[in-house]
């Protein structure tokens, strides 16, 4: 299965494990590369030092290529008024948890666009692929990235961010479908025209001169097969690899994702202050989304509800990010799913020929 992608960084399948904050693990991305695909981190929620450990953890795990991801957010200036709003529209859901809220909000996660410590992290540590979501670095950065050896990935939400992306000089771009679990990556999230996954990949393959990763959607090798015929050079697959049990996600996520509930994803800013999929739950039934406070700020109060609720026992309030193909999941250790992806693959290529 060779494509553009797999040409690029030697792999033997056309196969990226997304970087989703919150269960992607060094153990669970050096599998996935030990097994011919692309394993991926994010450490676009923790500081350099973190970051910097998380590398190389995974660098002590396997010899094969992984991509680290950052958020390329733009800043959101301190807004203590709809804070304030914000928190106390959900303090009546923390009193009955017993628990109040924060009185004040922080910046929780610091944007690669103002972060020049893990630039220097990058620099010196030399992944070799790093990908942006919600936005593109600035151009001396991605000249900095590219001078090191990175191979640049970035996500793409509509065929004008692809376009923004190839001429920034980004190498390959994920279209990210709306179907897609997690944070949409969208630049603006004001101005979302909600592409689904397989026609914003066909646009992007047309349009673009270099590679495209159709993401969104995509949970087992018919929709891989699928993506490449569209002329993608690969899929990116997130939900898919959540209920591996090298991910970081906990019990009761994994138990969403397993049973009815799963059939049910929704998008929703109520979390985080962003736009993001994820199994439908209490908090984004109850919360006015509204008057939500910007990202990350609207994050911290959301952590907070969730640790609230759930030192009562309710998982009402947890980010449980999830794509609209989730009840397709496969809890299967991560070698054990690149290789069964492999596979069906082969068998949905097989079948489109017999067609032919």
């Amino acid at each position: 299965m060779k494509t553009a992608l797999t040409d690029r960084l030697g792999l033997d399948l056309p196969i990226i494990q997304a970087p989703m904050a919150g269960t992607s693990t060094p153990e669970l991305a050096a599998t996935v590369s030990n097994a011919g695909a692309l394993g991926s981190i994010s450490i676009a929620s923790v500081d350099a030092v973190e970051g910097r450990r998380q590398i190389q953890a995974l660098k002590a795990l396997t010899t094969g290529p992984f991509n680290v991801n950052l958020f390329c957010h733009a800043p959101t200036p301190p807004d203590p008024a709809c804070d304030r709003v914000w928190i106390d529209s959900l303090r009546p859901i923390f009193a009955a948890f017993d628990a109040a809220p924060p009185e004040t909000l922080t910046e929780i996660y610091q944007s690669f666009l103002t972060d020049d410590a893990k630039l220097a992290v990058l620099l010196d540590e030399k992944p070799a692929v790093v990908s942006f979501h919600f936005g593109l670095p600035q151009a001396e950065k991605i000249a900095a990235l590219k001078s090191a050896g990175c191979l640049l990935i970035a996500s793409a939400t509509t065929p004008q961010e692809g376009r923004l992306a190839q001429a920034a000089g980004i190498d390959m771009v994920v279209a990210q479908g709306f179907e897609a679990g997690g944070h949409r990556g969208v630049f603006d999230p004001a101005d979302d025209p909600r592409f689904a996954t397989l026609p914003l990949t066909r646009l992007l393959a047309r349009e673009l001169d270099i590679p495209v990763i159709a993401a969104g959607g995509v949970m087992d090798g018919a929709g891989i097969a699928a993506a490449l015929a569209l002329g993608a050079a690969g899929a990116q697959l997130g939900t898919a690899f959540v209920s591996c049990p090298e991910s970081a996600a906990n019990a009761a996520y994994r138990a969403a994702l397993a049973g009815p509930r799963a059939e049910r994803t929704r998008v929703s800013a109520a979390i985080s202050g962003r736009p993001a999929r994820g199994v439908e739950n209490a908090f984004m039934q109850r919360a006015d989304e509204a008057l939500a406070a910007g990202y990350p700020y609207a994050y911290d109060l959301g952590k907070a509800l969730n640790a609230a609720a759930s030192a009562q026992g309710d998982d009402g309030y947890a980010p449980q990010w999830a794509g609209q193909a989730a009840p397709l999941g496969r809890a299967l250790p991560a070698a054990e799913l690149v290789e069964a992806l492999a596979r069906e693959i082969r068998a949905a290529i097989a079948d489109l020929q017999q067609l032919l």
